[in-house]
């Protein structure tokens, strides 16, 4: 991921899963230093303008309470939803968007387009993730963009404070590189087991790769993705551009 780009880009609608999804990313740009660009893309007319301008507010409001000291911007765009965010992240750091959980059916039309076709990372985060310290899940393949997905799982697991799930299915492993990062290495199909209570098992974020991203629109659950109860949770999308 390059992270000398020049911001942490969150769409923004004014829903409960968008202000999450602006929570989420604070610590993101915070850590890498950069600046939130809060996003809402609307139609022209006046109602749409008065929304785009409630969406920006509660934006700002999340922002001001979580980290004061981090900057930001506030972008109304004219056009069709995902279109605008993939123009936005032709200059991004990272793109964030909001998602209602889906128990078992695919990503929206948004999420998904994004996840496919953004021209950097992408996260889609799910509200009941956001606030409390969780298992981030990745699995070791041997995809060519394998090393930095897991690297981003290790930067997450050290910003957030949370268990680095390791599904492995390679020899190596990333676990010396890392010793202040609590990992679990586990076989991959293990974890959850089907009928177990659906919210409880599913790790707080998951981080994957382009092969993931490309076919995340047809992913319903269960399916067998070494990531228990993917594409239930939140979800880092890293392009290794």
């Amino acid at each position: 991921m390059n992270e000398t780009l020049d911001a942490v880009v969150v769409g923004v609608d004014g829903s409960p899963a968008a202000r999450a999804a602006v929570s989420w990313a604070v610590a993101e740009a915070r850590d890498r230093g950069v600046p939130l660009r809060l996003v809402t893309v609307i139609a022209d007319d006046r109602a749409s303008g008065d929304r785009a301008r409630d969406a920006l507010r509660l934006a700002r409001a999340a922002v001001e309470d979580q980290s004061p000291m981090v900057a930001f911007e506030e972008v109304i765009r004219h056009g069709e939803v995902a279109r605008e965010l993939l123009e936005e992240s032709r200059s991004a750091a990272l793109i964030c968007v909001g998602a209602r959980h889906r128990m078992g059916a695919p990503l929206g039309v948004i999420a998904a387009t994004l996840a496919e076709r953004a021209q950097c990372a992408v996260a889609v985060i799910c509200a009941d993730d956001v606030d409390h310290d969780g298992v981030i899940a990745v699995v070791l393949d041997d995809e060519p963009d394998n090393d930095a997905v897991v690297l981003q799982a290790m930067k997450e697991g050290r910003l957030r404070h949370a268990t680095v799930r390791q599904i492995d299915r390679r020899l190596t492993s990333w676990v010396r590189r890392f010793p202040d990062v609590h990992v679990e290495t586990v076989a991959a199909g293990t974890g959850l087991g089907f009928g177990e209570p659906h919210r409880r098992g599913l790790p707080q974020l998951a981080v994957l790769g382009r092969k993931d991203a490309m076919r995340v629109a047809s992913v319903v659950t269960p399916n067998c993705h070494p990531i228990i109860g993917y594409p239930d949770c939140s979800l880092l999308f890293v392009h290794d551009v």
